[in-house]
């Protein structure tokens, strides 16, 4: 055994934890851990923005299950990726933040980008610390591993300041911990695994709406058996896409105002780890005659805008085990071949009243084609207002991690080719597909340089609006259409910087010429762009009913 510096012990705590990429954008706060990347297998993810390179880490959480790591430097580096920070905490995905500083040796004498940095981390971070010691790195790292994926997972921030980076440590001296986090989570109460099963029993139409707690507990299996014994339909939201496959027959899929005729018809909902946050109106989506059913491994959560009739603080998976073996089997269940017919008519109907031929594009006609060339076991990703809604609704998601999204809490768009990068990467063998809106496109499309540079080929589709289409929608529907400002962005060719950036671009403007476009693209084995003019006009209807319901316009 030599000695080693802090980089290399930072990557050697990494590669103990199983990681494989590092997203990163470089600073020379850093280079102490680049450096020491080149003897081993983690690969950096060099970005062109920190926002991006969060956001990449997020998405290697939401497609893998593990926990994604970036890396940024001091002052700006770190400021730039606090909104994909933030997202990370809002939709409670764990996520590793490395942050770089000035040497201790420099503080409060005006060093390059030295500034309090935990002051913003803090807030927005399960947990944020500095280490001070080189030869404590490893146990640090384990510190952050614990909090990020113990309970409700979420981002920490570990900062390395640079002297302690380049201090130098006999490798004898250093404890990589082990068994440094628990292997076991929490079942619920008895009790209150007594009081659900009465009041399933009892109840006529329930309903059961899954999050993300879903996808972070391994549910899939345990959901599926518990839907099946009991027959009741099943609504994915946010990142529990998947848990249940879309393609099962309780799986309530389509709009979801087509949906919500028969899913406001229920006498109980089962809110599984998801949030009663303005998406269910903080609760109130439900009259006071519905029973409700809560369940998170956040016990804090439970109770949060509505005060459930039984709330189970355990872990998801656990519980709907429990569940499983207390309720009595009715998988003919009436009510939930009764909802799913309903459903399917208001899906039917919807989209025989839409001229999928018009010109300008349909968004409808746009997710329908894409879906047809790319198929069911692709990764789909949807970024942006109006088009985001409209390839939620039209994508299926036949396994967790399969379908991503801008998140339903924080509503932080530009997530969708960082994402869309970071699902490649975690699924070299299957297409990763991006819907992503024109004005969405803009904030992060420089990533197509990332993607070319390091040969990953994701296939972006613009839904090209010309506008901040949900913006401008809003406008129209308070102002009237002559007074809309700062929303229209034109006809841009997003195509042609795509293939700037060394990437295949494709431009679209009749319907018939998306699907050989799509193919083209995919044919092509480089990063691409298939940039789509669509209707202008159309606004997705569940955007308007949200902002009806939350008195916008």
């Amino acid at each position: 055994m030599g000695k080693l510096d802090g980089g290399q012990l930072v990557v050697k705590a990494l590669e103990k934890e199983g990681v494989k990429y590092i997203f990163s954008l470089s600073g020379g706060h850093l280079l102490r851990i680049y450096n020491a990347t080149i003897e081993s297998d983690i690969k950096i993810i060099d970005t062109r923005h920190e926002q991006a390179a969060g956001h990449m880490a997020e998405g290697w959480s939401l497609s893998t299950g593990e926990m994604g790591v970036c890396s940024v430097t001091a002052g700006p580096g770190l400021t730039d990726a606090v909104t994909a920070i933030v997202n990370a905490a809002q939709s409670n995905s764990p996520m590793l933040v490395l942050g770089g500083r000035s040497g201790l040796f420099e503080n409060d004498i005006g060093a390059l980008q030295d500034m309090n940095q935990m002051a913003i981390m803090e807030p927005i971070t399960k947990w944020a610390k500095i280490c001070y010691e080189a030869k404590r790195i490893p146990e640090y790292i384990s510190m952050a591993y614990r909090q990020a994926l113990s309970g409700r997972p979420g981002p920490v921030y570990l900062e390395l300041p640079f002297d302690m980076l380049s201090q130098e440590v006999e490798e004898a001296e250093v404890v990589f911990p082990v068994n440094s986090r628990p292997k076991y989570r929490p079942a619920g109460d008895p009790e209150a695994i007594k009081e659900a099963a009465a009041l399933l029993e009892k109840a006529e139409r329930p309903v059961i709406i899954c999050g993300a707690g879903g996808f972070w507990s391994n549910a899939s299996e345990a959901l599926t058996a518990f839907a099946e014994k009991t027959g009741i339909p099943v609504s994915s939201r946010s990142y529990g896409y998947g848990i249940l496959p879309s393609s099962h027959p309780l799986a309530v899929t389509g709009g979801m105002l087509d949906s919500m005729g028969a899913l406001m018809q229920t006498d109980l909902v089962m809110l599984l780890g998801t949030r009663l946050n303005f998406t269910l109106m903080y609760g109130q989506f439900y009259g006071p005659e519905v029973k409700i059913i809560q369940v998170d491994i956040e016990p804090t959560e439970i109770g949060v805008n509505r005060g459930p009739d039984v709330g189970i603080h355990g872990d998801l998976k656990l519980v709907l085990e429990q569940l499983t073996e207390s309720v009595p089997a009715t998988p003919d269940r009436a009510w939930g071949k009764d909802s799913m017919k309903i459903i399917e008519e208001a899906n039917k109907a919807t989209t025989e009243a839409i001229d999928m031929n018009a010109y300008p594009i349909m968004p409808q006609r746009l997710v329908r084609d894409m879906r047809e060339v790319f198929g069911d076991d692709c990764v789909y990703v949807c970024d942006g207002g109006d088009i985001h809604l409209f390839g939620l609704e039209g994508f299926p998601s036949e396994r967790p991690g399969s379908l991503l999204a801008t998140g339903l809490q924080f509503g932080c768009i530009g997530v969708g080719l960082p994402f869309a990068i970071a699902a490649k990467l975690a699924n070299p063998d299957r297409n990763v597909i991006l819907l992503s809106g024109d004005g969405t496109f803009g904030l992060n499309g420089m990533e197509f340089d990332t993607a070319a540079r390091h040969g990953i080929q994701v296939i972006c589709v613009v839904g090209n609006d010309q506008a901040w289409g949900m913006i401008k929608h809003g406008q129209e529907r308070m102002y009237g259409n002559e007074r809309v400002i700062g929303c229209e962005l034109g006809p841009v060719r997003y195509d042609l910087m795509v293939q700037g950036l060394g990437g295949h671009g494709e431009f679209v403007e009749r319907a018939e010429d998306i699907k050989p476009a799509l193919e083209r693209a995919l044919k092509s084995g480089k990063p691409a762009c298939v940039n789509v003019l669509t209707d202008p006009t159309i606004p997705h209807p569940t955007a308007e009913m949200a902002a009806e319901m939350m008195g916008a316009y």
